[in-house]
């Protein structure tokens, strides 16, 4: 380190994956070109990258955890570029993007034209066997639906959607689609931190239709003229052409070593003196202490609610407040015959209904390229969320039992895999139930009466990369001029 460290303020990031990584290259750049902070990261594990792990077997590309990005939020792209990532982006092969629902028992294809969980065609919806006549009346007269007075009060997504749709939308594609992406319960998400910009539509246009319509004409203009990396931005989802590690590898290489300490779960954070301008002392499991001036908590917030001996029970009990769901991922790697006997497509959602224990199966040889070698297939499948948190009990051995019977029964796929790959991700995914923004914003007001303190994670403002990287790069610019 400099001669002059002493001289500048200490920032410790607590947390290892996509934030705190972010927010310790945010610091170090800063420090680069002079700011008076010295930055350290502490991470509980052997590794960086959280919740992000990319490994490569026999020529397969295996996401044990996210495996892309929305295009739409830009933080991401941004920070791949500026990594020097920028010609490694690639979109999804979007020509080919077909998501199927089980529904009884049997693949039905998601009716063209969804954004998010809204229609913006009519006739794909009219015609297909989710919904039952009622339900297809009900998307077909949603058009014609006017402004109505801003409710004051959340409501879940599913009562959201019944208002506008009925409840086989909810049942039968809303439901699965978020168990897929949050791991959560339609019936207790929040549509205010969920799906603001819809709620913003109800008010400005009634028909969520009308609205979806609207905004997808804006897309479309705005993705016109990109270069590459704004090429690839069309697609819906982006993603790294080696797998997102290369994006925790980039981050990691613009960090000191010196300043990373893997192995290090914090156990408690006190001040050292008894003033609020002190700065604080953290005691790591392993014995070891740290001092900072500031502190970035870049981990899931249930996690920081016992750290701190100094902070009042109602942050305490603000942070225990906000609700976690865990998940598995299976990968599976097949032999020729798998790849050419599946349907088109991304991939498929199982409603609650049809009482699978698969959330979703992603056909990521399809999704996106350079996946899995020629020929081969490669299958991602999603157990656990709030749906079935009683998957954890299972050994390894079980689960792929599980999965194998799945995709049997739903698939046909009754071949051997050539290999599988689990990971667990126990308590990782932030929870947006009914009233979440009520939660968070006591959070940062009960926060701001300890100075320098901030928080990066996915259970602020959502849960992509993206936002993560938005939160952290937001959590280190405070702390540099605080």
């Amino acid at each position: 380190m400099n001669t002059d460290e002493g001289s500048k303020r200490r920032v410790a990031v607590v947390g290892g994956g996509i934030s705190g990584l972010t927010a310790a290259y945010t610091l170090a750049k800063a420090r680069k070109h002079g700011a008076p902070v010295s930055e350290f990261l502490l991470e509980a594990g052997n590794r960086l990258g959280g919740v992000i792990r990319t490994d490569l077997v026999e020529g397969f590309v295996l996401e044990g955890g996210p495996d892309s990005f929305i295009s739409e939020k830009p933080e991401a792209a941004q920070l791949c570029a500026e990594l020097g990532l920028g010609d490694s982006l690639i979109g999804s092969n979007d020509d080919e993007r077909q998501t199927y629902i089980l529904h009884n028992g049997t693949l039905v294809p998601l009716p063209e034209g969804l954004m998010l969980l809204v229609p913006t065609r009519i006739w794909p919806f009219f015609s297909t066997p989710l919904l039952p006549l009622s339900g297809k009346l009900m998307v077909a007269t949603e058009w014609f639906v006017t402004p109505t007075k801003p409710r004051e009060t959340d409501e879940s997504v599913a009562s959201f959607v019944r208002r506008h749709f009925g409840s086989a939308m909810v049942d039968n594609i809303v439901e699965p689609l978020l168990a897929g992406v949050y791991g959560g319960d339609a019936n207790s998400l929040s549509v205010e931190s969920v799906l603001p910009r819809f709620r913003e539509m109800e008010h400005e246009y009634g028909s969520l239709i009308r609205g979806a319509a609207a905004a997808r004409r804006q897309w479309k203009k705005a993705m016109k003229g990109r270069s590459r990396a704004g090429q690839s931005a069309s697609s819906l989802f982006m993603t790294l052409e080696g797998g997102l590690g290369e994006l925790v590898a980039a981050l990691q290489s613009k960090l000191e070593p010196s300043r990373i300490h893997l192995g290090q779960r914090v156990v408690s954070i006190e001040r050292i003196e008894p003033h609020w301008k002190s700065p604080y002392r953290i005691r790591c499991e392993s014995g070891q202490t740290y001092e900072a001036d500031s502190i970035i908590l870049a981990l899931p917030v249930h996690a920081c609610a016992s750290f701190f001996s100094f902070i009042k029970e109602d942050l305490a009990e603000a942070f225990r407040a906000v609700p976690y769901s865990s998940a598995i991922t299976v990968n599976l790697g097949f032999d020729e015959p798998v790849s050419a006997a599946l349907p088109p497509g991304f991939g498929f959602l199982v409603p609650r209904k049809e009482k699978s224990r698969l959330l979703a199966c992603t056909f990521v040889h399809k999704k996106f390229p350079h996946r899995a070698p020629p020929g081969k297939a490669l299958l991602r499948c999603f157990l656990g969320g709030t749906r079935d948190p009683q998957v954890f009990e299972l050994s390894n051995n079980e689960i792929i039992l599980i999965v194998r019977r799945e995709l049997r029964t739903i698939l046909g796929v009754d071949a051997a895999p050539m290999f599988t790959h689990i990971s667990r991700w126990q308590s990782s995914m932030a929870q947006y139930t009914v009233g979440h923004a009520a939660r968070i914003m006591r959070i940062n007001s009960l926060i701001e009466k300890y100075p320098r303190l901030y928080l990066a994670g996915n259970a602020f403002s959502g849960v992509g990369l993206s936002d993560c990287i938005r939160t952290a790069q937001v959590a280190a610019k405070k702390a540099i001029e605080t």
